[in-house]
This record gives structure tokens, sequence and C-alpha cells, in this order.
């Protein structure tokens, strides 16, 4: 054995006790480090002939690297959709690196088995049926991909043919029906061969990003074949929502598969504030929603469900000889696009068992209201203005200037990021450049917005004083 692996074997308590210590320094300065940074690019080194062994590896990263890490696992990262890790789901994402499972076989391991129960947990968190199977993914993409696929295949079927065999070469066009899609349905089109132009958009209600159920209920009559419809529960700008009971009424006069795009807004069911929202998921084919959102785990973790397992083992289903050949088993590798796949439910599943339903709903409750008071601090603001009221978590914003442009928006977002208490990220809405703050952390609190909102404010106040005087000084240059 190498002199350094055997080192570290027999060090290896010190070692995990150093990694304990460096991990607790950050978890109990997360209040005060920088949401957000600009880190320049390092410069690459050439790989060492002798290491430096665990323990001085993990001194080298930390002199010189755990200090520029974001803190986006902090109370005021407001960007992206990003939950933190609560400190049960990081006790389970240790447990994973150490155990090494490869999260795939039914019985060989207990792995897959958690996360079937973890898995049984969520579909009761999210009021989903039993009849559901899921499994756990990436992320939103990934998750979004999977179903596609599943539906993808379901459309070969309706056509009388085995796309996972045949292929979709000389298929002809597959319709895709969506109102204000993600991004990830766009890419997960692209990956599956089906284009990104093969999604249609249909309009939205006035000043809404929910589907007009009429519009779409004209093109489904106008199509007239069977078309993929995917459905929001959760809109990343402004968290609407289809009206999934409307849409599940349209599958019994029109053949569709209805996929639901819910990745963090699946979790308005944990609420009896918001669970509305979520009236007649179980219309869905499939389903997609984030774990390393709003349930707070580590990335990466999201869940896929549907109702149509026998589809999705046709299309991912491994026919290897060492995994039972032409049989297809329960096991995970024949369900998701990865056979090697790392145990990425037991943080969910530590996170499930530690705060329970109840944990999840005050999470969410408490977010929900932060994000209203946010929005009530905006409107009272001279500098800003709110583009579409809070529904649940995420403020949609733009500064009150007249012609606010991208580059605007970025400008002033760099600045409130190097001010060190808070960080948003752009985005556009109805054609508008805007700010987005996305609340999901278990650990933000009232202060955290108070905080955010003195920023916003200072930084606003000397960020459009230099810009009129920069307007200024351009219009005399002209004269």
């Amino acid at each position: 054995m190498n002199t350094l692996l055997h080192t570290d074997q027999e060090n290896i308590k010190a070692l995990l006790e150093q990694t304990q210590r460096v991990a607790l320094n950050y978890f109990n300065d997360q209040s005060n480090l920088a949401p957000g940074r600009f880190i320049e690019n390092i410069s690459l080194q050439d790989l060492p002939d002798k290491g430096l062994g665990g323990q001085g590896t993990l001194d080298y990263f930390s002199k010189n690297f755990s200090d520029k890490i974001t803190n986006s696992a902090g109370p005021r990262y407001f960007g992206f959709v990003t939950g933190g890790s609560t400190p049960a789901a990081v006790v389970g994402d240790w447990l994973v690196g150490a155990f090494d499972q490869n999260a795939c076989g039914s019985n060989d391991s207990i792995a897959p088995q958690l996360e079937r129960q973890a898995l049984h947990f969520l579909k009761q968190l999210f009021g989903l049926d039993e009849e559901y199977f899921g499994s756990f993914v990436t992320g939103a993409t990934a998750s979004n991909f999977v179903s596609l696929a599943i539906a993808r295949q379901w459309i070969g079927e309706q056509r009388g043919v085995d796309f996972s065999d045949e292929g979709i070469l000389d298929a002809g066009a597959i319709h895709v029906l969506s109102g204000a899609p993600h991004s990830s349905v766009f890419k997960s089109l692209s990956m599956l061969g089906i284009g990104r132009k093969s999604l249609i958009k249909i309009n939205t209600l006035p000043d809404r990003e929910a589907i007009d159920i009429e519009v779409l209920e004209n093109k489904l009559k106008e199509i007239n074949e069977p078309v993929i419809v995917v459905a929001n529960a959760g809109t990343v700008n402004t968290v609407d929502f289809d009206n999934l009971r409307a849409i599940g009424d349209l599958k019994k006069k029109y053949n569709f598969w209805l996929h639901v795009d819910a990745a963090f807004g699946g979790f308005a069911a944990c609420s009896e504030k918001f669970s509305h929202f979520m009236n007649g998921i179980n219309a869905a084919d499939s389903i997609t929603i984030d774990a390393h959102k709003w349930l707070n785990v580590p990335y990466d973790a999201a869940m896929q469900f549907t109702r149509h397992k026998n589809l999705q083992g046709k299309v991912f289903q491994n026919k290897a000889a060492y995994l039972g050949g032409d049989t297809l088993t329960d096991d995970f590798f024949h369900y998701t696009p990865e056979n090697s796949r790392r145990f990425r439910a037991l943080p969910s599943w530590f996170t499930l068992m530690a705060y329970g339903r109840e944990g999840c709903t005050e999470v969410v409750e408490r977010n929900c209201a932060l994000t209203k008071l946010l929005e009530t601090k905006l409107n009272a603001s001279k500098y800003f203005k709110m583009l579409a009221p809070v529904r649940m978590n995420v403020a949609c914003f733009t500064l009150s200037e007249e012609n606010v442009s991208m580059e605007m928006i970025h400008a002033f977002l760099q600045l409130v990021r190097d001010d060190g208490r808070a960080f948003f990220t752009p985005t556009l809405y109805n054609g508008v450049a805007a700010i987005r703050a996305a609340v999901s952390n278990w650990q933000t609190q009232e202060n955290d917005i108070l905080i955010a909102c003195e920023t916003l404010e200072e930084v606003a106040e000397k960020f459009l004083h230099s810009n009129l005087r920069a307007a200024e000084t351009l219009s005399h240059t002209k004269q």
C-alpha cells in the first residue's frame, strides 16, 4: 500500500476530526460570511508526483481555498432557488461519502430500500398517490429529462412504435405545449432529440405566468393528436402555478401526457396556506420536484415521479448480463440514466426523519412570510418596484428607474454582491430586466431580510446617483 494511503488509514480519526473542525468553522460563521463573491480564475497546477497526504491536502485546501467558498448555504443567499443543508442532512451526506454505496441493487444493500422509504415519505409530504413510482436523480434538469424521456416513449406507443428500440429518426414532429417552461425543459428536449423548437408556447393569463386554459384547449383541439403538456407548479420568477385541476380535466377530452414541473413549488403541499396551489397534481403522468431546493439537503438531489413505471423501464433498462440480462428488476439502474448512483437519498431520509412534516411546513411558511416582508419593504422604497405580487417565496422586482437595462441590473447586483451582506440574481420578466430574490434557506430569519433590504437601499442610492451623474456628463458632452 502507498505510504501516504497507509498513513491516512492509520490516522483516519484525527483526519476526520480535523475535517469536522473545518466544516464546523464554516457552520458557525455562516451568518457573517459573504453570500456572494467574485473569484478570479486560479492558475492550474501540475499534478504532484508525490502527494501531500490527507492531512497535508486538507491543510492546503483550508489555507488557500476554504475562505473563497461562496456562502450559498447561508441565510442571506437569495440567488437561484437554493436551500442550505440542515444539520441532519449534512450528517446523512457525510455518511454517503463514508459508506460509498452504489445505490442501485434491490437487496444487496439497504441503500435502495432507504431510497424507497424516503420516496414514500415524500409522496406523503406532497400528497401524491401511492401508485406513483419514484427515484432520486441529480436535479430538476435530470428529473425533467427522465420524465420527458418517458413521455417520448408514450408518444411512440400511441403511434405504434417502440422509440426505445426503433429510435425517433423517422418519427415526425413531437409537439410539446407549455406556458412558461423552465430552461431545463428546453435543454431536456434538446438532449432527447425532440428538439427545442418542438415546444409550442401557449399564452399565459394577463400579468401571470400561468397558462391560459382556453388557449391550451384550442391548441389541443387544433393539433388533434397525442402531445406532451408541461405544466408549472411554481415558476422561477413569480412562483406562479398552472391550474392543474383544469388541465387534468382536459385529459378526459384530449389525449396528452401531462408532466408537472414542481421543482420547488411542490412544497406548497406541505402547508394548509398554500396546498390549494397543488390541487389536481395527481392527474400528472410525471412530476419533477427538487430536494436540494426547499428540503434543504446538499447538492445534488431531486426526485422524479411517474404513473408509468413500465414505460420508464423500457427507456432506461440496462440489458447487461451482469445486471440480470433481459430481466427488468426493481433495481434503480433500470429506471434512471445512471448505472452508478450515489446514495443521494440518504440526506433526504435523514432530514425527513429528523424534522418530519412539521419541520418542513415550518420552513416553508416562515420563508413565505419573510418574502412577504421583503415585498412590503420594497413597495415602501423609492428605489425599487415590484413586478408581480409575492405568492410564496420569490420576490420579482426591479429598479424604479425608467428603461432599466439588463446591463444596469448586472452592474447593480455586482455592487450588492461585493458589499458582502446579501446576494441576488438577475432575471427577465415580461421583457423587463429584473432581480429575483428566492427565500429558501432553513436559517433565514427576519433580521436577514432587514439586512438585505438595508443593503439594497444603500447600494441603490449610490448606484442611481452615480448613474445620474454619468448621464448628465454624457448630455453635456453631446452639447
